[in-house]
């Protein structure tokens, strides 16, 4: 096999949902943009994800040496093969073929994959459409649900006087999962108060909404829904709409700071926030999850938690040029040394794209974050 062979870009120019398809994944549930569901290789429930926008997938388990890929590298975890072997599978062997035959499967490999650019791009305008329709017909945050919510969380008001603008309430929000085995069909499976958090690129631009559906007769305020698709097992209460890579929830942004404070949630952010002593001089802005936070790792072996930033991804979160000190929080309900892994490379990232910046790691602890200990502090 040499560089030029065709089925290279035959490969990559395949629908992943159609080599999916091929390879009859069974179990996989579509939310939003991906695949989700066990890993044909080590198993569990929900560690295993397919793309369909970017064409890769991922088991979060790290089961094997082809454990996160494209087209090609998913044949290989599938079904135990190696490289030559599952580009045969894929796209038939390379001899016997024209040079006119080679020149027009490249032709039709490089269609396809203008036709899936094209998808992908009207199905991230369409997603930032919606954000932008549900943020409009928010109303403001204070007096509202997310007030007595925050409340609720150990986020006093005495300490929290100002609601931030980032911040808005949505009485009647939807909460919809794609309808099995049918392509762009929804269900709605409850409508109530929701908290809705504003997502901005690096230009100040809305192109997200992150929504956290409200039940105040819960311990942390949360909905507990159950999954209709899953007896016995419940959804999250907290959803994302819209294009949120390399963007960020902005809480507080001081005139002047020059040292900004990111967590992955909101409570978290905000628990940091009222830590501070008045008046706030640092910057606070949640990084939605710890994915888009910290962009994504280098991976191969021996590399899974060392810390190393993958700087192919162009569009992994940085600080504005502005941040002279960037300090991360780390959760502790998560894998603490894979956590500590990714906040490494997306610290080493920005220090890579920022020269002089200083960057920070702080720790609540192993099995809490910040926000566990304000609540604790409340009820004690």
């Amino acid at each position: 096999m040499t560089r030029d062979d065709h089925r290279l870009d035959e490969a990559k120019a395949m629908p992943i949902a159609d080599v999916v398809a091929r390879l009859e994944l069974s179990g996989l549930v579509r939310t939003g943009g991906e695949l989700v569901g066990p890993c044909p290789q080590c198993g569990g429930r929900d560690r295993f994800g397919v793309n369909l926008q970017t064409g890769l997938f991922q088991c979060r388990k790290d089961c094997g040496p082809h454990a996160k890929g494209d087209q090609i590298a998913l044949v290989q975890h599938t079904l135990g093969m190696d490289f030559r072997a599952a580009l045969e599978w894929l796209c038939g062997p390379a001899h016997g073929l024209s040079d006119a035959e080679r020149a027009e499967r490249r032709r039709k490999a490089e269609a396809n994959r203008r036709k899936q650019d094209d998808i992908a791009r009207r199905a991230r305008e369409k997603s930032i459409r919606a954000a932008h329709q549900i943020w409009a017909s928010a109303r403001p945050a204070e007096g509202t649900l997310v007030r007595d919510y925050l409340a609720l969380r150990g986020i006093d008001p005495v300490l929290f006087r100002d609601m931030p603008d980032a911040l808005r309430f949505e009485p009647e929000a939807r909460y919809t999962v794609p309808v099995e085995g049918k392509a762009n069909e929804w269900q709605t499976l409850h409508v109530g108060p929701a908290m809705v958090a504003g997502v901005l690129d690096a230009q100040g631009w809305l192109t997200a909404v992150h929504r956290t559906w409200l039940d105040l007769s819960h311990p942390k305020g949360k909905l507990v829904l159950p999954d209709p698709r899953k007896p016995g097992q419940t959804l999250p209460a907290k959803k994302v709409l819209g294009s949120k890579k390399g963007g960020a929830i902005r809480f507080l942004t001081p005139q002047g700071s020059d040292t900004m404070v990111v967590a992955e949630g909101i409570e978290t952010t905000l628990t940091a926030l009222i830590a501070e002593a008045m008046p706030r001089r640092c910057a606070y802005w949640c990084g939605v999850d710890l994915g888009n936070m910290t962009g994504r790792m280098r991976r191969g072996p021996g590399l899974k938690y060392a810390g190393l930033p993958d700087m192919d991804d162009s569009e992994a979160w940085l600080p504005p040029a502005w941040v002279k000190t960037l300090i991360f929080v780390q959760d502790g309900d998560s894998d603490p040394k894979l956590t500590r892994a990714k906040l490494l490379a997306g610290l080493r990232r920005a220090k890579i794209k920022r020269p002089g910046l200083r960057g920070y790691i702080v720790h609540a602890g192993d099995g809490r974050d910040l926000n566990d200990i304000l609540m604790g502090q409340r009820d004690a």
